[in-house]
């Protein structure tokens, strides 16, 4: 009776672990579905732009998982949605400046700064003209910004920008206070959040 136990106790483990591995199985096929979506909407959100007085302002939302498998490498897709859970209330923004005949936007004539002014302003000041809006009315400031350096060579200037603590589910609108080309209040509404695809 004694053996009988023991090898229906040991079928039963046998067939746990087997079941378990199955629904890891599915859980990573489920999580690789969500990337390839991912990807194949191009990583990025839709591209809101708008022009004034020749320069073309554009934002444009990454999600976070885009620079976690970029950091993190596609091996460990288990390890990629943990960090997603503890981050997900984070929202990355591309912001680029682009003159339309290509000029490079840091010379004075566009600024009022000299070269190596227009370059700290980008680098160190820039974040305390965004914040976003969410559809809760909730007021974020930039908690950092990235500044591209293209060192003459690309015509556009690009900056990514960081704000912490918004819910996934909510849609929000990029305020961008501009100080350094001095063009006023500019607005930019997303309206899709990632959560149909998030982790």
């Amino acid at each position: 009776m004694k053996v009988f136990r023991r090898l229906a106790f040991t079928f039963f483990i046998l067939l746990l672990v087997s079941c378990k591995k199955d629904e890891n199985k599915n859980q990573d096929s489920e999580i690789r579905d969500r990337y390839f979506n991912l990807e194949k909407i191009g990583w990025k959100s839709r591209s809101y732009t708008q022009v004034v007085d020749d320069i073309g302002f554009t934002a444009i939302e990454v999600p976070v998982q885009y620079f976690l498998l970029k950091s993190q490498g596609i091996e460990n897709l288990h390890h990629i949605d943990s960090l997603y859970e503890e981050n997900k209330t984070e929202r990355v923004i591309e912001f680029t400046f682009q003159h339309d005949e290509e000029k490079d936007l840091l010379d004075q004539e566009f600024t009022g700064l000299n070269y190596t002014d227009a370059v700290k302003y980008m680098s160190f000041g820039l974040d305390k003209d965004f914040y976003v809006v969410t559809s809760k009315r909730d007021t974020i400031r930039c908690s950092g910004a990235n500044y591209e350096r293209s060192y003459k060579v690309a015509p556009l200037q690009k900056v990514l920008l960081f704000f912490s603590g918004i819910d996934p589910n909510d849609k929000i609108q990029l305020i961008y206070d501009d100080h350094l080309f001095r063009k006023g209040t500019l607005k930019f509404k997303f309206k899709d959040p990632f959560t149909p695809l998030a982790l």
